[in-house]
């Protein structure tokens, strides 16, 4: 094979990692140097149209070809238990693995959920030194890599863009950001299914969502438990039940999603038919928050209390990273007053907080392209639960980094209950002065983004004011769209 696949391409063999690393049993290949930059690249194949199969073809073009994987050919967590077995096999007699393992960077192409499923591979390995991520927008949201400098715009899959990438991911600094347990239980059925969820609808971002063994400090006598994980965001109500009409359609109809401008269109088609622009009678499930569910969270530790959600909010988002719908910041920089009178601060990724932001709908939401605009912030907690008793609608809908379900709610007496609360951190790759910022930054870095002028901007009277600005692309209506004859 030579020193590097692409042999005259002098500047590749940083990312090299030669066979004998990657496939047990190889014949073991002498290198003159060590790969200052050795990466393992994950690619969803299916995101982006065209594009993840393109970009899968360029790099295993320019790289060894085995350091080069298909999500939908290779699950990630096998490929990454094969490695790192192999390399604690190589590393007694092999300084070429240990320097490997010390240098490796991961990078991976998709959207959101694709990205957080390999966040969450990475968690379960419990490595000493887990390798940092760098990530490549395929998606239609993108809140991953814009959140730390990547783009939010599909990349170009040539080889002079890629090379390009593969140098922004050498010269990129780690950085940490907060991992988020979720936990989900509810009363066990007396007969019938026992999983409340259809398998085939889990997200990629569950992918260590599961009944907890009964050996678990989690399980509970006579109910099912569920636990998972995320590091973006979790919401309910609206915006997710948009995001599980248009995943709902693109399953369906997978040849009507092959550009991201047409993706983000069908987004805001089904924002007004689901009800998200104006409340629906025909979508009882579109209720605000407050009759869905009880809130408490945690600012304390030990200390539950109460949150009170506005009546008129109808989607709630529990945010870590400074991204949402396609790069807008929901909390945005408090100013000083608001973090006297309220106690809140900027929204760090490694403080150990999520940021909870409450929307009333769409037209809410087009106060996010205006200058230090946001939603309506909640609070901000270390913890925060949600109890849901029977009401007046049998489901609701969920989301996590990007990836939507179909929540069934209690028919009886009983109650489903999400508690959210802080895991521990994991390893980001990051362009220096992405949006995403550290408790840790210097100070005068977290100063970068301007803090809101002085004003009411969390109050019911400053929405009709501020909805006369343009709108985000996930609230945006299409120039073709006609909704005078929708409910």
């Amino acid at each position: 094979m030579g020193e590097c696949k692409s042999g005259s391409n002098e500047s590749l063999k940083e990312f090299y990692i030669p066979d004998y690393i990657l496939v047990p049993g190889s014949n073991v290949e002498t290198l003159s140097y060590t790969p200052e930059c050795p990466v393992i690249i994950f690619i969803n194949a299916k995101s982006g149209g065209q594009l993840g199969g393109d970009l899968l073809t360029t790099y295993r073009g320019l790289l060894n070809k085995t350091q080069v994987f298909d999500l939908g050919e290779e699950a990630p967590d096998k490929v990454l238990h094969k490695l790192y077995g192999n390399l604690e096999k190589l590393k007694p007699h092999d300084g070429l693995a240990v320097e490997i393992e010390k240098r490796l960077r991961i990078i991976v192409a998709g959207g959101d959920g694709t990205a957080s499923w390999l966040l969450g591979v990475v968690c379960d390995l419990k490595l000493a030194k887990p390798p940092p991520i760098a990530t490549v927008p395929l998606g239609t949201g993108n809140n991953l890599p814009f959140s730390f400098g990547w783009g939010k715009k599909n990349p170009g899959t040539d080889s002079q863009s890629v090379k390009s990438f593969l140098d922004q991911v050498k010269k990129a600094k780690e950085m940490k950001i907060d991992s988020w347990h979720i936990i989900m239980r509810m009363k066990a059925p007396k007969e019938g299914p026992c999983d409340p969820i259809a398998p085939l609808e889990l997200p990629h971002s569950l992918h260590a969502f599961h009944r907890v063994s009964n050996t678990d400090a989690l399980s509970m006598e006579g109910c099912h438990t569920y636990r998972g994980g995320f590091w973006n965001y979790f919401s309910m109500g609206m915006d997710a039940q948009v995001s599980y009409a248009f995943h709902s359609e693109r399953k369906l109809h997978p040849e009507r999603f092959k550009n991201q401008i047409v993706n983000q269109s069908t987004y805001a088609k089904l924002g007004c038919t689901q009800g998200w622009f104006c409340a629906s009678l025909f979508h009882p499930s579109s209720r605000n928050i407050a009759q869905l569910t009880k809130v408490k969270i945690m600012k304390k530790q030990g200390h539950w209390e109460d949150l009170h959600i506005p009546h008129s909010i109808r989607s709630i988002i529990c945010l870590n990273l400074p991204s949402f719908s396609g790069g807008f910041n929901p909390w945005g920089t408090p100013n000083e007053k608001k973090k006297q009178d309220r106690g809140l601060t900027a929204p760090f990724v490694d403080d150990g907080l999520l940021e909870v932001v409450g929307f009333r709908d769409a037209w809410h939401g087009l106060v996010l392209v205006a200058p230090k605009g946001h939603g309506t912030r909640l609070a901000q907690a270390h913890r925060i639960r949600f109890e849901f008793l029977k009401g007046k609608t049998d489901h609701t809908y969920m989301r996590i980094d990007g990836e939507p379900w179909k929540q069934p709610l209690p028919d009886d007496n009983d109650t489903v209950v999400v508690e959210i609360s802080h895991l521990g951190q994991v390893n980001m790759l990051a362009i220096e002065n992405c949006r995403s910022k550290s408790i840790n930054d210097p100070p005068n870095s977290h100063h970068d983004e301007e803090e809101e002028e002085d004003s009411n901007g969390d109050s019911e009277e400053d929405y009709e004011e501020r909805r006369k600005f343009g709108a985000a692309d996930t609230f945006r209506l299409a120039d073709d769209v006609d909704f005078t004859h929708l409910s």
